[in-house]
């Protein structure tokens, strides 16, 4: 790590008793973790909101503010915190008050050292296996580990050195030009040049011209011989985006080139062998077209003998948090900031979004939300403005308390998680909690808040 990069990792420790600060913090000292202390609790939160610490230490006792209240604060601010208390009057009551309120632990004084240092072992650990996932999870340039997107990337890899023709099908914004990049990348004519032509951006009148090139004098304007995209692609690939808006002459023409593999420049009477592979993208029902003789049943049929469909992101949300890393990690870069992530405020607010626009609108998003983030960390209020709050209650002033339905989801998602560690584990409890970057004691609260089995 360059010695102006900021660590990827941040522990404050709030505690009133200076000797105390002194010695946690020059005992937890470690390579790549920024420490931050405060004697004062109020002065802690302000820290907490400014900084965005993965990890809180905090005594339980103290004036002003007791160790409880700083908890139940930074939860309201951002839950995802891993805040720890530390005590020299333990309780089971108040471990139990502190876990349900969203404590990680809860320790007894004086505190192991180790004990300590393992919150900031298992995040670390956490960004590397992050960092991890993200590498692996990346397919030539498409970012995805759902079983949809397994399936499409192994449809990808068998298609690419064989097609002739491919369509590819999906909403708008759900990534059909980097599908169509990808098996280009990866078939035999990746040495190629790789052309686009938009469809829905050509003049109708031009289109011919376009495709298939004009011959001096062929008509108004044609002022010298020009090459179409086929010639131009020779050796390469053709990517025909939108074909949908294609008018129905010149997918008459386009079906004799694809047949024939040969083209003929308007206003000539020869035509000429191309080589060229065609993808043919659209986010049209191609069918309800041809129902409406808006396109061609035969051209239809000659594309679609190999089709890649392209998920929506609705239909792919456990993708959301590899995405929103992967597009942080372009814009932090991008704006030169260093942004390590989002609150967990925000991610809950991005996971409830129905994402209209696909990865797309996501992209922009985030972009968005990286240029107007001030700190580190992205908040609900570097988000664009329709989505501060959901779309349902935009008119509120007020930030609305989450519906019955949407805590119901979070619970529900809660319980999956937990299950899901406690199978990793083998069924051993201390390391699911291990996994779960929570302690021995707030994951046997939540088995029993969930009903889950207490014991091996």
């Amino acid at each position: 790590m360059p010695a102006t990069a900021k660590p990827a990792l941040s522990l404050l420790i709030i505690d009133d008793n200076a000797a105390s600060l002194d010695l946690l913090s020059t005992a937890l000292a470690q390579p790549g973790l920024e420490i931050l202390t405060a004697a004062d609790p109020e002065e802690g939160l302000d820290l907490a909101h400014s900084h965005h610490p993965q990890i809180v230490l905090t005594d339980l006792v103290m004036p002003r503010l007791s160790g409880l209240e700083v908890l139940e604060r930074i939860m309201e601010f951002d839950p995802s915190t891993d805040v720890i208390l530390m005590t020299a009057h333990y309780s089971t009551e108040s471990a139990v008050e502190a876990i349900r309120k969203g404590a990680s632990d809860y320790l007894n004084k004086p505190v192991s050292i180790a004990a300590l240092r393992e919150p900031a072992r298992r995040r670390q650990r956490a960004l590397q296996l992050e960092d991890e996932l993200l590498a692996s999870a990346e397919f030539e340039r498409i970012v995805g580990h759902t079983p949809l997107m397994w399936d499409m990337f192994s449809r990808i890899r068998r298609v690419a050195p064989h097609y002739r023709v491919v369509l590819v099908t999906g909403e708008t914004g759900t990534g059909k030009d980097l599908v169509a990049q990808a098996l280009h990348r990866l078939s035999p004519a990746a040495s190629g040049r790789y052309v686009v032509l938009n469809c829905s951006a050509v003049v109708e009148t031009l289109f011919e011209s376009e495709l298939f090139g004009h011959v001096k004098g062929s008509f108004t304007g044609a002022s010298h011989d020009k090459a179409g995209m086929f010639e131009h692609a020779h050796g390469g690939t053709l990517f025909l985006d939108e074909i949908g808006d294609m008018p129905l002459g010149t997918q008459a023409k386009l079906l004799r080139v694809l047949q024939n593999q040969e083209v003929q420049r308007v206003g000539s009477l020869t035509s000429h062998k191309v080589d060229v592979r065609v993808i043919a993208a659209t986010n049209h029902d191609l069918r309800a077209a041809i129902a409406e003789k808006r396109f061609r049943e035969d051209l239809y049929y000659r594309l679609s003998m190999v089709e890649v469909q392209v998920p929506r992101l609705a239909d792919r949300k456990e993708d959301l948090p590899l995405l929103e890393r992967h597009f942080i990690g372009r814009f932090a870069g991008q704006y030169g900031k260093e942004i390590r992530g989002l609150t967990h405020r925000a991610q809950i607010r991005l996971s409830l979004h129905s994402w209209p626009g696909n990865v797309r609108e996501l992209e922009n998003v985030i972009g968005h939300a990286c240029m107007m983030a001030l700190g580190d960390t992205i908040d609900l209020q570097d988000l664009p403005t329709y989505l501060h709050v959901p779309s349902e209650q935009a008119a509120s002033v007020q930030a609305p308390l989450p519906s019955p339905s949407e805590v119901g989801a979070l619970e529900e998602q809660e319980r999956l998680l937990i299950v899901r560690a406690l199978e990793a584990a083998g069924g051993n409890q201390s390391q699911a909690a291990r996994l779960l970057r929570i302690g021995r004691d707030a994951l046997r609260y939540k088995l029993k808040k969930h009903n889950l089995p207490t014991t091996r």
